[in-house]
């Protein structure tokens, strides 16, 4: 990987104002962000990524290329935490191992966000659709966990799944009902909408992102100190499956002939995980599993080295291949 473009992502403000906020923990600064914002910032980069990705959807159309990256999406977050899991399974019981699993076979849209924030700075582009894409690789992770529980642990008569609750928790979580919702509000409105909107969650998406970014490193920072608990294993397992998961995808698009900027956005879904949506899931249905284990693997190792490494080494990847 060329160190010009590593260091082109480590110099990108958004990511430069997450390593202030890690910096400021480990500093033992008192900087600190009041508690509703952090819920803002998030609600508002889910809406400018939705709402964009929705009017982009609309410049393109359903077309069969958005068919086939759609389903090759809902492959990969099938298998992914199914292999996962069999690989967590040589260290852990299987309530964790379904519980990291599921984390890691879902996605990161603050990552993704990232990451085409780091195309941008290439003036390379990728689809709307890519958005779609992220929200529908959201839930089925958690389905694909609680089916490896239900065939692989031994629970007792009071310990049956919910799956009703299940099921609302994969499809209706937050995110995904405000990702999805803002992508049909961007497909119904189209270009006009977007044309009102560009002030709000075109110009100003780069600030809110920074914004986000510097308290993620301050959440990600107070987490650093629980790695140790979590062992070598993990530690490994957080960085070289996503990487893993990364090269699998690449090879896939690379086979079914998407565009430069669409592999490489799908590669970075493919490599984040979930630290919001799954872990809440979790915690609800997999009570036995222990959070400060899939919590910490996500936001305080994964989440961090996509950041500032695996972001440019997946585009690093998907440039040789593409050119």
């Amino acid at each position: 990987m060329g160190f010009e473009l590593l260091l082109q992502n480590i110099l990108n403000p958004p990511v430069l104002m997450f390593l202030l906020g890690l910096g400021a923990v480990l500093l033992r600064t008192e900087l600190e962000i009041p508690q509703p914002l952090p819920k803002l910032f998030s609600l508002y980069l889910l809406i400018a990524i939705g709402f964009h990705g929705g009017y982009e959807l609309s410049k393109s159309g359903i077309t069969f290329e958005v068919a086939k990256v759609l389903l090759l999406a809902i492959l990969m977050a099938v298998a992914v935490p199914i292999y996962a899991f069999f690989i967590l399974r040589l260290k852990l019981d299987v309530y964790n191992a379904v519980a990291i699993a599921a984390t890691y076979g879902s996605i990161s849209a603050v990552t993704f966000i990232t990451a085409g924030s780091f195309l941008n700075t290439l003036g390379e582009s990728y689809g709307g659709y890519m958005v779609a894409a992220m929200t529908l690789m959201e839930s089925p992770a958690i389905i694909i966990g609680l089916i490896l529980l239900t065939l692989f642990a031994k629970r007792g008569n009071n310990s049956q799944t919910d799956w009703k609750e299940v099921f609302r928790e994969a499809f209706l979580n937050p995110s995904v009902y405000v990702l999805m919702g803002t992508l049909i509000i961007g497909f119904l409105t189209g270009e006009k909408g977007w044309k009102a909107m560009e002030p709000l969650f075109g110009s100003l998406f780069k600030g809110m992102l920074a914004f986000f970014l510097l308290d993620m490193g301050l959440v990600a920072g107070r987490r650093i100190g629980e790695i140790k608990k979590v062992g070598i294993f993990l530690v490994a397992f957080g960085v070289l499956l996503p990487i893993f998961n990364a090269i699998i995808s690449i090879a896939i698009v690379k086979f079914f002939g998407l565009q430069k900027g669409d592999a490489f956005m799908f590669s970075v879904l493919c490599a984040s995980a979930s630290y919001i949506a799954v872990p809440a899931a979790m915690r609800l249905s997999v009570p036995e599993a222990n959070p400060s284990l899939y919590v910490t693997m996500s936001l305080a190792i994964t989440f961090p080295f996509n950041i500032a490494v695996g972001i440019p080494l997946y585009y690093f990847i998907v440039n040789s291949l593409w050119g």
